[in-house]
């Protein structure tokens, strides 16, 4: 993402599944039963999918105005005074625990199949990832070589989808399963055919986007979710490229270019927003690790060649289709890993707390634990919140539904207003990480220095001009950080 001058890249996301769930969950949104569905018209039958993704792309593109304004407007500085590690936590980590009924539901179709990809993906991601793999190569003047490539520590889930989906074709040649079942290879091919070759997407293609209180609060907590990953993401990613923390204005921008972004993907009716990827954030650490960085793996010019096949594949409908008809159970198999790691992901921001405090402890399950029983109780009891304003209902519903949002709620509040210490919170180390130590005063007698987070020109310019040390997303932007001796008083 050049905006933020760091190697990242913005992609779909499954943080805004979990809000998606509890708003189609409303009464007003739910399916028909099936035998009025078989009655209904196909213009009829479109109209019903139609017009909820009108809703949801209306919903996204609302919602996402929250993270350009915080990041434009310089808000996010001071809001990462608030957004504790025990923030991070819940928020991150309950993305991937409330999608866990929605792998079930994939691997349950095979779950032999499904349980093969589970051992596959660990086999190469996990036990072979420091097996080099042996490949032919020619080079002018010394013939044909063999060279040893990291196979199984770049594409251990595309290798495991390939391997998965080869056994389901043997399976399906060999009538091993019974015709139409999802594991079969030849379950979706339909899809393939039906599909034109290429597609432009534009704004609008579902109709116009709606837009409703409950849907635009419901979605703002994947928006919360993915602008707290994010930042997450932004110290990681600079440290593995050996660049300094990243600065304030970085961040700000960054975030504000991922709500537009966002904003983008609603109003072209995707129905999902964008994220950072954690895939490409790994992918950074994994090589680093292994090639100490002499691939230059950080580098931007590879993010954005990356970007321009992205947009070729997303033009070219077929094949998208080729993974759509993936078989469903190997997906659930993938889904379970996947989950779990971004699960894993949110719990790994314990490394900055002491969690040998009860107070911690405390917050900690809590935050994690009430908001799936919350949520659970929300889905059993449909219609339970009964305020005598339909608006008010749906709101109420679709927030107290949202794990993430309770969750991170529930999380920030606490840890904000139970005594503890600095260190206790984890608040020392992970201002460390945000460039948080850094106080106003001191920052403004600093002799400016270029750095990797400047832009790539007009920087003379923007020093000339004084105004633009007040301009949030600005690489001269002067914040008013607080350091963690002024938090103390």
């Amino acid at each position: 993402m050049i905006f933020s001058s760091l190697p990242l890249v913005q992609g779909g996301t499954i943080s805004f599944l979990v809000p998606t769930l509890a708003i189609l969950n409303l009464p007003q949104w739910k399916c028909p039963p099936p035998e009025i569905l078989d009655q209904m018209s196909p213009e009829n039958r479109t109209e019903l999918w139609q017009v909820r993704m009108r809703e949801l792309s209306g919903a996204i593109a609302v919602s996402s105005l929250f993270q350009v304004v915080v990041g434009f407007g310089g808000i996010i500085g001071y809001l990462l005074k608030f957004v504790t590690p025990l923030t991070i936590v819940p928020t991150v980590s309950l993305v991937g625990i409330s999608l866990f009924e929605n792998a079930a539901d994939a691997a349950s179709q095979h779950w032999g199949i499904a349980a093969g990809t589970i051992l596959m993906l660990t086999l190469y991601s996990q036990i072979l990832v420091n097996v080099p793999f042996p490949i032919l190569v020619y080079r002018k003047g010394q013939g044909i070589g063999v060279r040893w490539f990291a196979l199984f520590k770049l594409f251990p889930v595309l290798l495991t989808i390939i391997v998965m989906w080869i056994i389901c074709t043997i399976l399906t040649v060999t009538d091993a399963l019974p015709v139409g079942h999802p594991a079969r290879a030849d379950s979706k091919l339909k899809i393939i055919s039906d599909s034109p070759w290429f597609r432009i997407p534009y704004p609008g293609q579902w109709g116009i986007p709606t837009v409703s209180l409950s849907g635009a609060l419901g979605m703002l907590a994947g928006v919360l979710a993915c602008t707290v990953e994010s930042i997450s993401y932004y110290p990681t990613t600079s440290k593995m490229c050996g660049a300094p923390p990243p600065p304030v204005h970085a961040i700000n921008r960054g975030i504000g270019i991922e709500g537009f972004g966002t904003m983008l993907a609603g109003l072209w009716g995707s129905g999902n927003g964008t994220n950072t990827f954690g895939e490409n954030v790994g992918t950074i650490v994994t090589l680093n690790e292994t090639l100490s960085g002499v691939t230059k793996v950080g580098s931007r010019r590879v993010i954005q060649w990356a970007c321009v096949l992205m947009i070729l594949q997303g033009l070219i409908s077929k094949f998208g289709a080729v993974f759509i008809i993936i078989p469903e159970p190997i997906i659930g198999g993938i889904f379970c890993v996947m989950f779990g790691m971004i699960s894993a992901f949110g719990l790994s921001a314990l490394q900055y707390i002491n969690l040998n405090s009860a107070r911690n402890l405390y917050i900690l399950g809590f935050s994690i634990f009430f908001p799936l029983v919350l949520s659970k109780w929300m889905i059993n009891h449909s219609g339970v919140i009964q305020t005598g304003n339909e608006i008010a209902d749906g709101v109420i519903t679709v927030l107290l539904s949202t794990t993430i949002l309770v969750g991170g709620v529930i999380g920030c509040v606490l840890d904000n207003i139970i005594p503890g210490t600095l260190e206790e919170r984890g608040l020392i180390a992970w201002s460390k990480e945000m460039e948080l130590d850094i106080g106003i005063d001191e920052k403004k007698d600093q002799e400016y220095v270029p750095n990797t987070f400047d832009f790539p020109f007009g920087m003379d310019v923007l020093r000339r001009w004084k105004w633009t040390q007040y301009v949030p997303f600005l690489p001269t932007y002067k914040p008013g950080i607080y350091s963690c001796d002024q938090r103390k008083q």
